[in-house]
């Protein structure tokens, strides 16, 4: 599997979140990329975003008026497009006035990690840790104890 982070805003190198990104980023047996692109308009970044998306991957937007779900039914969404022969995965982070309705528009799921204002590069490494931990539950492996 393929996941490929689409983000607004660069992480710097050797920061405590680059650290937790790499490290997850690491665990996972899954290919994880991540493009990112400084921060501009919401236009600019929407069409650095929608233009990123690699052809085919299932889209998943980021963004707090998405759906609220927990990591095992994350992990079933997921196994059912790994099932159904999708090889890869895209996340969408926006900036800081988040996503335009055409970003959400190309999505295959919308998703809310709660009501919590994070700074984008702590949501980076939360998004890697679920990353990681949707693979641990599609494998039957003990890292998520439900």
């Amino acid at each position: 599997m393929k996941v490929t982070i689409i983000a607004i805003g660069k992480c710097k190198n050797g920061s405590p979140e680059a650290q937790i990104i790499a490290e997850y980023m690491k665990r996972s047996g899954w290919n994880v990329v991540i493009k990112e692109k400084d921060n501009s308009t919401q236009e600019d970044e929407a069409r650095f975003l929608q233009n990123s998306i690699p052809q085919g991957s299932k889209v998943i937007v980021l963004d707090e008026r998405g759906v609220n779900i927990g990591s095992i039914e994350l992990a079933e969404k997921i196994a059912s497009w790994l099932n159904n022969g999708c090889s890869e995965l895209c996340f969408l982070i926006g900036g800081a006035d988040g996503h335009l309705q055409s970003t959400r528009d190309m999505a295959d799921l919308v998703l809310s990690f709660g009501k919590l204002t994070l700074p984008h590069m702590l949501m980076r490494a939360v998004l890697c840790e679920q990353i990681y931990r949707v693979q641990t539950i599609i494998n039957h492996h003990p890292y998520h104890r439900a």
